[in-house]
């Protein structure tokens, strides 16, 4: 019995949920109505409030479902490879995007006042801010940058990348992707812009100029 009712709870939440997503991509949040969502799931209002407070609410839960998703696969994938450099972690998260494209489509771009965006970022930061102590621990090094400062900024790629690969169709796959964010993080910025590995020490040498861009 109570399966039953899990699997009803499923098929409802998934009918609003579908319908939620196609709602905001064809109009923007701020237009989509509560009774909006109903009608498109063909459920009644009762069965909306039994699951949600309101529209913030039902995006919220979007972000809960995929950190949930990939909270639980994360440690096998680390425990494969300790240091984290195959990339499997960050190929995990693409694919998670892959197959949840147009939520994530919806959270990356600010829908219901970039509070979801925000708990993404939040969620994205905590697991990296713990995932980059664990590592400096298990190598026996000491971060030469703040970790919550290396943190941020991972997660700011991995946000604009994913803005860019799911809202604009960047051409390339999961795998590509994958290898361009493994090969910046392990050669860096300077590497990665083609210069060689010694320019690195004459540019953290110099006053950085204002006038330069990054």
């Amino acid at each position: 019995m109570r399966t039953g009712e899990d699997r009803r709870v499923r098929r409802s939440k998934r009918a609003i949920r579908d319908a939620f997503i196609e709602l905001v991509l064809e109009k923007g949040f701020d237009a989509v109505t509560i009774e909006d969502i109903v009608t498109s799931a063909d459920l009644s209002r009762a069965t909306f409030y039994t699951h949600y407070r309101d529209k913030d609410s039902l995006l919220s839960d979007f972000v809960s479902d995929l950190a949930l998703e990939r909270q639980r696969l994360l440690p096998g994938i680390e425990e494969a490879r300790p240091l984290g450099f195959s990339g499997l972690p960050v190929r995990h998260l693409f694919e998670l995007a892959a197959r949840e494209r147009d939520a994530y489509r919806i959270i990356l771009r600010g829908e219901g006042n970039g509070q979801a965006l925000r708990e993404l970022t939040h969620f994205l930061v905590a697991q990296a801010e713990e995932t980059f102590d664990r590592r400096a621990a298990r190598s026996g090094v000491t971060p030469r940058l703040p970790i919550p400062f290396v943190a941020r900024a991972w997660a700011g790629e991995i946000v604009g990348i994913l803005t860019w690969w799911l809202d604009e169709e960047a051409p390339y796959d999961e795998e590509e992707l994958t290898r361009f964010l493994r090969d910046l993080a392990v050669g860096g910025r300077v590497w990665a812009s083609g210069l060689d590995p010694e320019h690195a020490d004459d540019l953290l040498a110099k006053d950085l100029d204002p006038s330069v861009q990054p």
